[in-house]
């Protein structure tokens, strides 16, 4: 069997990829080791940033329907939220939905579009050559071998991709563990987070009137986390920080973490690409795991989908490498201060916290940081450098004109008026380019695009930017005129945007007075 591709993996991840894939066309081969999906969920929350990526696609709807919304995220457990209701963006809040839920609906996207999974089948061993690689799998009916054009590894932190393809995966050992468990509680507490010199824990409402509660003690921090969980463990570590268990009861699930944190050294070798937990593990501070990965998968299929159908060079896939390692660098950066933050009992660091809360509450500014890096919100991609030093075009920074350039950050659902949406997100649907032409009344002919092409017609140099990156096929562009009805940080005065398939600006020009 000769594929395009094939995804080692369908959590959440390798099913969001592959469904990216299959948008457009692209054939994709989905394994997976496990017979079945797992009941239980690691991961609960969706963050505001991948609630736009689904959006992008038409998928958010059923996700919030299902959800509970929370207004606010945290950092290192700190009693002092971070505030997400003054982030810009339509979903201001945190989600909270079990992982388990989130890959049901992606399995149904997948489904929708003609994929499908192929359960209990193992991938053995990855080798590539030059025109592709192959995976020899074990299934319920014996071994055998897939051929593709490219295989990506989303099947975790214990990667057999990742370990076939020879990437290092340097970091920390686990140090410290903690505990977490999916209980009935019959008198929650009114706040949503303990802490004190016994330990912390986190307490979130489930839609099915459980509760997770996650954290650690003294105590809990030295235990393996491959050491089964007992509930009367559980119950006890809770009682010591908040001298009650609230009435826990009928615990679903119960299980243990550690902070080990690790980044593959490259997220792509050849014809091998990884993502998600297979790219970077670490302490589950925050929930950003599964939404770093999820926005993982986003950046690299319209990238992986170009090249497989010869709209774009194999050095494209290049650029999601150089756009996702720092962010990647940056979860592990941020999870790693939470851990000492959030784990650590002794008094210096308890006043740590003390002072740290008192900033997150005192400058609003230094709040709304942390809430964008958390959210995703404020990742943006720098140029690709080329071996001869320098930028190439692929979607990141290099716009024309008035000062700036929004090139390379995150494009918010601009509202639009003469659209044939209401907004922009819903004209990333089919997973094309956007080429917006904005100005008064909807017409980019008020004012001059400065910059390079401004004498050709508004966007013309957008256009030829786009070309280069999906191998001059103007069919994956999608032009539209029309006014902005909504403001946002640095798009006044932009006459002409062209946003990638994945929501970040490829390129921009300003409007001119002449």
């Amino acid at each position: 069997m000769v594929n395009d591709v094939v995804v080692v993996g369908a959590g959440p991840v390798g099913l969001l990829l592959a469904a990216e894939l299959r948008l457009v066309g692209v054939g994709v081969t989905v394994i997976e080791r496990a017979a079945a999906r797992s009941p239980h969920s690691k991961a609960l929350t969706l963050h505001p940033r991948t609630l736009e990526v689904l959006a992008m696609r038409g998928l958010a709807g059923p996700f919030v329907r299902e959800g509970v919304p929370l207004p606010t995220g945290h950092y290192g457990g700190l009693p002092v939220r971070l505030d997400f209701s003054v982030l810009d963006t339509r979903f201001p809040y945190t989600l909270v939905l079990p992982q388990l839920r989130t890959e049901q609906l992606l399995e149904e996207r997948l489904r929708e579009l003609g994929g499908e999974i192929h359960w209990e089948h193992r991938a053995l061993e990855v080798r590539q050559d030059a025109d592709g690689a192959e995976v020899d799998v074990a299934g319920p009916e014996g071994t055998y071998t897939l051929r593709a054009a490219w295989v990506v590894g989303c099947d975790g932190a214990g990667s057999t991709v990742r370990s076939s393809a020879g990437i290092d995966f340097p970091g920390t050992l686990a140090t410290a563990t903690g505990f977490l468990g999916d209980v009935v509680l019959d008198a929650p507490p009114s706040v949503p987070s303990v802490d004190n010199e016994h330990g912390g824990f986190l307490v979130v409402p489930l839609a099915d009137g459980h509760h997770r509660i996650a954290g650690s003690t003294g105590e809990s921090l030295t235990i393996p986390a491959d050491q089964p969980l007992t509930f009367d463990e559980l119950r006890g570590y809770v009682r010591q920080v908040a001298g009650t268990d609230f009435g826990m009861r009928a615990p679903r699930w119960l299980s243990r973490f550690g902070n080990a944190s690790r980044q593959a050294a490259r997220y792509r070798d050849g014809r091998i690409l990884l993502a998600g937990d297979a790219a970077h593990m670490h302490m589950p501070m925050g929930g950003q795991g599964l939404n770093v990965g999820l926005q993982d998968a986003f950046n690299l299929g319209w990238k992986l989908a170009a090249v497989c159908q010869g709209r774009a060079p194999e050095g494209l896939l290049d650029t999601y490498h150089a756009e996702r390692h720092p962010v990647g660098a940056a979860l592990l950066e941020n999870t790693q201060a939470q851990t000492v933050l959030g784990a650590t009992y002794t008094a210096d660091v308890r006043a740590l916290r003390s002072v740290f809360g008192r900033l997150l509450a005192a400058h609003p500014a230094v709040n709304r940081q942390f809430a964008g890096e958390l959210s995703a919100l404020d990742v943006a991609y720098h140029p690709a450098v080329g071996k001869s030093g320098e930028a190439r075009e692929t979607g990141e920074p290099g716009g024309a004109g008035g000062g700036h350039s929004l090139a390379g950050s995150r494009a918010p659902d601009l509202g639009l008026d003469g659209a044939p949406e209401p907004s922009l997100y819903p004209l990333l649907a089919d997973g094309r380019f956007v080429l917006l032409h904005l100005g008064p009344g909807g017409d980019a002919g008020h004012g001059a695009a400065e910059g390079p092409g401004a004498a050709d017609s508004p966007g013309a140099a957008a256009a030829r930017a786009a070309a280069e990156v999906i191998a001059g096929s103007p069919d994956r562009i999608r032009a539209v005129t029309a006014r902005p009805t909504t403001a946002h940080d640095g798009w006044a005065g932009r006459s002409t945007v062209l946003v990638r398939p994945d929501g970040h600006v490829a390129w921009d020009a300003a409007l001119s007075s002449r």
